[in-house]
């Protein structure tokens, strides 16, 4: 029964209908399906491409954990810290770092600015950018006789005027000071050596970086820091790995992994990846439609067939079946052609990086695409289930004609 079923299923779709619209319908379904499922794999995988690079660049510019104090004077032992936090498995590297915000004069203009103090031979262990120089070297000296360095963002130093070679100043709030000048603004001036681009705006527009046992002093640290930053060997365990710390450290250490760092930027990147799946998938489910009605005008031309069928003892189910596979067969059709050619545009893209963008507003020269079998397995799984409910109702009208009223229009 099932070859016969398949057979009549088969003979259906291929067979020239008295109704040539059937056909184009039919054309139509398919195309729509392919339309549908391989737009929503170009879309998803821009989205999952764009995410990727913003990881990507977020990772490789901030830490993958970040260690804090809940004391005011912050991490005070962090040497003794840093040779305890290298002793988990899961650590490949650690470095200290005091954060605060001030405001910046150049040559010719000022700015806000995220001043970072750091130590230079430690930063390359949780960081990308000292690897990262635009222009100069990543140097940072503290010295009495002579200016302490400073590197600057890209877009920071050309919101300033300020290149290698310049001298800068530094306007800072003291935040740790009991004396009578507590509040009141400290200049500081410093030499650039270098300027960072690491590819994120938002870091290269507002960031420095000054010599750790600088920012002690300026900022009344004394021997004190604000956090360590950790990298990990899998950024992905960050959260688990963050909470094995906090746990073996205890009061008054906290963790915090990138994710929570950044977490409004990729919810709002999953919220936009959803929507655009949703938007797209009415494409499949106009198709789908197309489906209902090619389907039902079968059933209209094939009334006799379908009386004749019964009358030789065909059953509800037989029929039932034979529309089902009907409209499985176009969404598989629909289906495969829309995975197939969605999948080779996006390895086209990422082979020969037909698109490109301009680097220097997105820091990459092609539009990044990315793939994943699992968006793959549920967009397949979507558009099949889209194309068999389509085709459930013209079955169920198939099979309950009744033979002497299906014969009777011969």
């Amino acid at each position: 029964m099932k070859k016969f079923e398949t057979y009549i299923a088969l003979r259906y779709l291929t067979a020239k209908h008295k109704n040539r619209f059937i056909n184009i319908v039919t054309l139509f379904s398919i195309g729509g399906i392919l339309v549908g499922v391989g737009a929503i794999l170009v879309v998803i995988s821009i989205m999952n491409g764009m995410e990727s690079e913003i990881r990507g660049r977020i990772i490789g510019t901030t830490a993958h954990i970040t260690l804090y104090s809940f004391k005011r004077e912050g991490i005070t032992d962090w040497q003794a810290m840093l040779k305890k936090l290298q002793d988990f498995s899961d650590v490949e590297g650690a470095s200290p770092f005091i954060y605060a915000k001030g405001a910046i004069a150049g040559p010719k203009s000022s700015d806000g600015v995220m001043i970072r103090g750091i130590d230079a031979k430690l930063e390359g262990n949780t960081s990308v950018i000292p690897n990262e120089i635009y222009w100069g070297d990543f140097k940072l000296e503290d010295s009495d006789t002579s200016l302490p360095t400073i590197v600057l963002g890209r877009y920071l130093a050309g919101e300033i005027n300020a290149q290698p070679g310049d001298t800068v100043a530094l306007f800072i709030l003291r935040q740790k000071s009991n004396s009578l000048s507590a509040g009141r603004p400290v200049v500081k001036k410093f030499l650039v050596t270098g300027i960072f681009e690491s590819g994120m705006y938002d870091f290269d527009a507002a960031l420095c970086y000054i010599p750790l046992s600088r920012a002690q002093r300026i900022f009344g640290y004394k021997d004190a820091v604000s956090g360590i930053q950790l990298r990990i060997k899998d950024f992905y365990r960050a959260k688990s790995v963050a909470h094995k710390i906090e746990k073996a450290l205890g009061f008054p250490y906290y963790a915090v992994p990138w994710s929570d760092t950044n977490k409004n930027l990729f919810s709002w990147m999953t919220l936009e990846k959803w929507a655009m799946f949703l938007v797209l998938a009415l494409i499949i489910a106009v198709a789908a439609f197309n489906i209902v009605s090619t389907l039902m005008m079968v059933v209209m031309e094939k009334t006799m067939d379908i009386g004749v069928m019964k009358a030789m003892g065909a059953t509800d189910k037989s029929l039932v079946k034979i529309f089902l596979l009907q409209g499985t067969i176009v969404g598989a059709v629909g289906t495969f052609l829309g995975v197939t050619i969605g999948s080779v545009l996006v390895w086209l893209q990422q082979t020969y990086h037909i698109i490109s963008l301009p680097p220097d507003v997105y820091s990459i020269s092609s539009l990044p695409m990315k793939l994943l079998p699992s968006d793959v397995i549920l967009v397949i799984i979507l558009s099949m289930a889209l194309s068999i409910l389509s085709a459930i109702y013209p079955a169920w009208r198939a099979a309950k004609l009744k033979p002497v009223d299906a014969i009777r229009y011969v």
